[in-house]
């Protein structure tokens, strides 16, 4: 629906943008009044200022029965170009962690941080401080374009140095413009007194976008970021010299779902034409205009680029591009996806120096007896002050490291518990999680919290087998909007009730294609029983060099009817 169909046939939401005065709102006035949590207008407005209120539903029942209200609290989530950020950056969300938060810090899918359990009242003072550290919240939430993600490995080559380049200057040019994000969380100036005037923003004007919007980078040979689920992706296409030439532009991905939706659904991205590097900011502005012009603002659940697109059909949006760029595009080249990587261990960069990818079980950086990762991580932030790049499967980088410092970084993480890379098994380090329970709100069943035990359940039996090193990809979410990117994974697991799950299969390790509902309602317990059958199968009848995914896409999903998963 375009953007000019009146305001009473829109949702919600649409309202709550447009009469903001710039994402203002009554956001300053709330902050400042008593109480523990924000008006549902407000709440909507906090998010694209890159924070969301939350409730530990762990509490729900006890505090019910004791007449108490719900334990409200508020997650914090950074804006980090390309994942890259400094060990001083780092530090600064580790010491916010621990003095606002509840002493923990996440990796993010989209390579951003989240501070978790900051109150109402240390708002402000957690966003000043992350800003104090050169480091942004604004746009990290809400429908913007969200953090552009790309690969974190800083491995020789001028390409990557280019993509790193662009992937900040796209993160600028989408940030919004208006005042009240200094206003309200960094300089205090102009919160106080008079009404909000309006300020259309000059990239998303004054209803932002119908939906989020997600860029990401990748590299034809490592698919790291998984291009194909944002929608916009970038596939970098390097010259003879290796420097970077161009992108193929592909668009329409997005993996959100609605369980027993089935005008719902996740898609990947496809290929709309060729850009040079001097050409893609302004590509990727005129895609991010006719989505602002043309996205559904009625239903949210219909509302990203991919319905768009699938609704008018990819020659339709092709045309509006081209009328937006006054030129026609330039067909893609015949370059695919071809390979990922996790870029766990130890490489060279190419600049005499290294860096360490260390595995993060589903992003949660804490201290816990066996491992004191968030210790660790400081210690070395502290003494070698190396980069803190952050990867899309939530793990983190320690890079810029000198040779001669390899054996003491090493020496150093293990007194703190850190387990050798040789120690953990390939699904393993192949695996992600949301958070689901207790903060998310729209959990129907546990994620970050089991998958850990459901691995070791999973390890023993494919040690069994002999496929501990088997990169399969395994994935699980509390809800099907697909947070941790179930849908193109080799095999899922996602929430549908408290303690079952819908199984899918089927996906490709290298993220170029969906999996399949394989089975419904499974109870927690039941899962790797139902999928040891799977692993059996494979063991056995695999092609040479055949992958988890592409064996059952090819013997187990294309032999019998996808499963029926519904409400």
């Amino acid at each position: 629906m375009s953007i000019d169909t009146e305001l009473d046939s829109l949702s919600e939401v649409e309202r709550i943008k447009e009469e903001s005065g710039g994402l203002r709102g009554t956001l300053a006035d709330e902050l400042e009044a008593p109480g523990d949590h924000l008006s549902g207008e407000a709440r909507q407005l906090i998010k694209f200022h890159g924070s969301y209120e939350q409730e530990d539903r762990d509490a729900r029942k006890e505090r019910k029965q004791a007449g108490l209200g719900p334990a409200y609290q508020f997650m914090v989530r950074s804006k980090v170009p390309g994942g890259v950020l400094t060990a001083a950056q780092y530090l600064a969300h580790d010491e916010l962690a621990e003095r606002l938060g509840n002493g923990t810090l996440r990796i993010t899918t989209r390579q951003g941080l989240q501070l978790h359990g900051v109150v109402k009242g240390d708002l402000r003072p957690a966003i000043a401080g992350l800003n104090e550290a050169l480091v942004t919240t604004l746009g990290a939430c809400g429908d913007v374009v969200r953090n552009v993600v790309g690969c974190p490995a800083p491995l020789p080559g001028g390409a990557r140095e280019q993509a790193l380049a662009l992937i900040r200057e796209i993160s600028d040019r989408f940030l919004p413009s208006t005042k009240a994000y200094h206003e309200i969380w960094v300089d205090g100036e102009k919160v106080a007194g008079g009404e909000p005037e309006a300020e259309p923003d000059p990239v998303y004007g004054d209803r932002y976008l119908p939906r989020k919007f997600k860029i990401g980078f990748a590299f034809p040979d490592d698919n790291c970021t998984d291009v194909h689920t944002n929608d916009l992706g970038l596939l970098v296409i390097a010259g003879g010299d290796g420097r970077l030439a161009g992108f193929n532009v592909l668009v329409g991905g997005g993996l959100g779902r609605t369980h027993g939706k089935t005008v719902t659904y996740p898609r990947l991205a496809e290929p709309l034409g060729f850009a040079t590097a001097d050409e893609v900011i302004e590509v990727a502005a005129a895609i991010v205009a006719v989505q602002r012009e043309h996205g559904n603002r009625v239903d949210r659940r219909r509302a990203r680029l991919k319905y768009l697109l699938d609704e008018r059909g990819i020659e339709w949006f092709r045309a509006e591009v081209e009328r937006i760029l006054g030129r026609p595009l330039t067909a893609p080249l015949p370059v695919e996806v071809t390979g990922v990587h996790d870029h766990l261990g130890w490489h060279r960069q190419g600049d005499g120096r290294w860096f360490f990818g260390i595995f993060v079980e589903n992003g949660r950086i804490s201290d816990t007896p066996a491992l004191r990762l968030r210790t660790a991580l400081r210690a070395v932030a502290e003494r070698f002050a190396p980069g803190f790049n952050l990867s899309t499967q939530q793990n983190v980088l320690l890079t810029d490291i000198a040779g001669d410092d390899r054996a003491s970084v090493e020496r150093l993480l293990a007194e703190h518990g850190l387990v050798p890379l040789h120690q953990i098994s390939g699904p393993r380090r192949w695996s992600m999680a949301c958070p689901a329970l207790p903060t998310c709100g729209l959990a129907l069943a546990e994620s970050e919290r089991v998958l850990p035990a459901l691995m070791d359940r999973l390890d023993a039996e494919l040690a069994r087998l002999g496929l501990q090193d088997e990169p399969v990809t395994v994935r699980m979410t509390g809800c099907p909007n697909g947070c941790a990117r179930p849908y193109s994974a080799e095999l899922a697991f996602v929430g549908r009730s408290l303690g079952k799950y819908a199984i899918w299969l089927g996906g490709s390790a290298e993220g170029t294609r969906l999996a399949k509902p394989w089975a419904d309602l499974v109870p927690f317990d039941e899962l790797v029983p139902a999928v040891l059958p799977l692993f059996e199968r494979f063991a056995r009848e695999r092609g040479a060099g055949e992958k988890f995914g592409d064996f059952h896409r090819r013997v187990t999903l294309e032999a019998a009817p996808a499963a029926e998963v519904a409400a």
